[in-house]
């Protein structure tokens, strides 16, 4: 990458080597047929299936030049696996040719001659993808939405769960984990071959990646529009990826209209100010309609500017608009567990303000200590601790905006709650394992050109060692597909204007975000608060 800085009369050129993060294509070449499906390597080579000529290929890895070639062991291959020694295909038709014949078979191939040396019936109807784990060959089906295992010796299921999505087509075995790709999102997903949790997203290389093979920490997936190998990093020490640059002018409007019969003696606004943060930039400095009294900074060391009012009279209203011209980003986390430290390797200082027990939170109740033995149990990880807590909030709670904030063990009693619930409920469980977390509330940009939002949004963030504050969102995460149950675990979207990060109870926001307020009356005085932001989207950039 470069980039020109000029400075008064001096030009400087500056080149910088940016690594590539899980996903970023390091290499690409074209497929030998136009109509390819399956891919695998071999340790040396990579594997091409073409459903079109009938043919698999074996390919040079950097380049795609054709080594040699043997025939398909049937009429319609899909997905290839490498066993050490032999090829395996997942054919589609099976060993008739008639388009109405769907007969899903598995072959074993010597890769010498193309001589079949088994034949399988696929444990399921509509095989895809196929790869090996050193014992047992795994398929994606997508007229199931399946991910089987199953045995290569007479093919018996050995386990089975979900797909990620709608529409998976091709899968891998990296040692440790399963990837499997899916034409309908567009997606490549790292996956827990022991429980089918979804680990990281990923972008797929192209709109219709048909298969995907790994080998020393890449990817290669080969995808059906484009004919094309994309050669793609995983596995490295980028953190996160930010995309998505959007421009926005949002004002946050709060107003206070004073009833009567009596007046509002005392009133004390504080509005809470963002901060940049991975998913945004402010630029330039946030401005106000009315000089703030003071800007103040609690002991979760949020910043927020007061404005004090005295002797607010029947009929008066106060008016308070705060303006910020925001960059927003869609940033996405990788994580892999096995790179996430100990709960001892987190700082004390995170540890003592982050395990703290508060009002909502009741940490020590019966109900939270039971939930974290029945669930947590021995587990010793962060993020296998963090995911646990994820999946069981939801398969056990609903989301129900009936405009309460309950505690924590009244939500899960309960079995349901608001954003700001299914938060409380989190943090307290994610702190009496013993893992520090915190809130953060935002506006949310329902993504027209402009917007009024009044309803906000709360998720959380956990402190993941070696990652540090990482989002995630139960709530979002509510859903039943596998992939949107992860989706929002390591996502900001450039929807949302973070303004409030906070711990719990705020000696300035209480337990709120956005805005807080309070006020004194004469008796018998009524009044009405009003509050909102308006979204605005800029399209040109604005210099700072």
């Amino acid at each position: 990458m470069r980039i020109s800085i000029t400075t008064g009369l001096i030009l400087l050129t500056i080149n910088l080597t940016l690594p590539a993060q899980t996903g970023k294509i390091i290499n690409e070449f074209k497929t030998p047929g136009n109509y390819p499906t399956g891919i695998c390597f071999d340790g040396k080579n990579i594997w091409q299936a073409d459903r079109e000529t009938d043919k698999l290929y074996c390919t040079n890895v950097e380049t795609g030049k054709v080594i040699r070639q043997i025939e398909s062991p049937a009429y319609w291959p899909m997905g290839l696996a490498w066993d050490g020694q032999y090829l395996w295909n997942a054919d589609y038709r099976g060993r008739t040719d008639k388009s109405e014949d769907r007969d899903g078979m598995i072959f074993k191939i010597d890769p010498k001659d193309g001589t079949i040396l088994k034949t399988l019936k696929a444990p399921s109807g509509s095989p895809k993808g196929l790869t090996y784990d050193g014992k047992y060959l795994w398929l994606v089906d997508d007229d199931t939405d399946k991910v089987i295992q199953f045995n290569p010796d007479d093919g018996t299921t050995i386990s089975s769960f979900k797909s990620p999505a709608k529409d998976s087509r091709g899968i891998t075995y990296d040692g440790k984990y399963l990837w499997i790709s899916d034409r309908g999102t567009d997606e490549i997903y790292m996956v827990d071959p022991k429980t089918g949790y979804v680990i990281i997203i990923m972008d797929a290389p192209g709109n219709y990646v048909h298969g995907i093979t790994a080998g020393k920490n890449k990817l290669w997936a080969i995808d059906h529009e484009d004919d094309k190998v994309y050669q793609l990093k995983i596995n490295d020490t980028i953190k996160f990826i930010r995309k998505d640059k959007e421009l926005h002018k949002i004002t946050f409007n709060h107003s206070v209209t004073c009833y009567g019969p009596g007046k509002i003696k005392t009133l004390d606004v504080h509005i809470a100010l963002p901060q940049n943060r991975d998913n945004q930039e402010i630029i330039n400095e946030i401005s106000y309609n009315i000089k703030p009294t003071d800007i103040v900074t609690d002991q979760w060391e949020q910043k927020t500017a007061l404005f004090h009012f005295m002797n607010v009279k029947p009929g008066e209203k106060t008016k308070i608009q705060v303006t910020s011209i925001v960059q927003t980003y869609n940033v996405r986390y990788f994580i892999y567990p096995e790179y996430v430290g100990s709960l001892a390797d987190i700082p004390q200082n995170i540890k003592e303000k982050y395990l703290l027990d508060d009002e909502k939170y009741q940490i020590d109740s019966d109900i939270i200590q039971n939930t974290i033995k029945n669930v947590v149990g021995n587990e010793k990880n962060p993020y296998w601790i963090m995911r646990k807590l994820h999946q069981f909030l939801i398969a056990h709670l609903y989301y129900n905006m009936d405009g309460e904030w309950d505690t924590a063990p009244t939500v899960l009693t309960n079995g349901f709650g608001s954003c700001s619930e299914y938060t409380f409920v989190f943090i307290a469980l994610c702190r009496a394992a013993g893992l520090p977390t915190r809130y953060v509330g935002s506006t949310w940009d329902r993504k027209e050109l402009a917007y009024m939002d009044d309803v906000y949004h709360r998720w959380v963030e956990v402190y993941l060692p070696g990652y540090g504050w990482i989002p995630t969102d139960p709530t979002h995460g509510d859903r039943g597909l596998p992939r949107d149950q992860a989706f929002p675990i390591g996502l900001v979207q450039n929807s949302a204007l973070i303004t409030t990060q906070s711990g719990g109870g705020s000696s300035t926001m209480e337990w709120t975000y956005n805005s807080n307020e309070t006020y004194t009356t004469e008796p018998k005085t009524n009044l009405n608060i009003t509050h909102y932001a308006d979204w605005d989207k800029i399209d040109k950039v604005l210099n700072k």
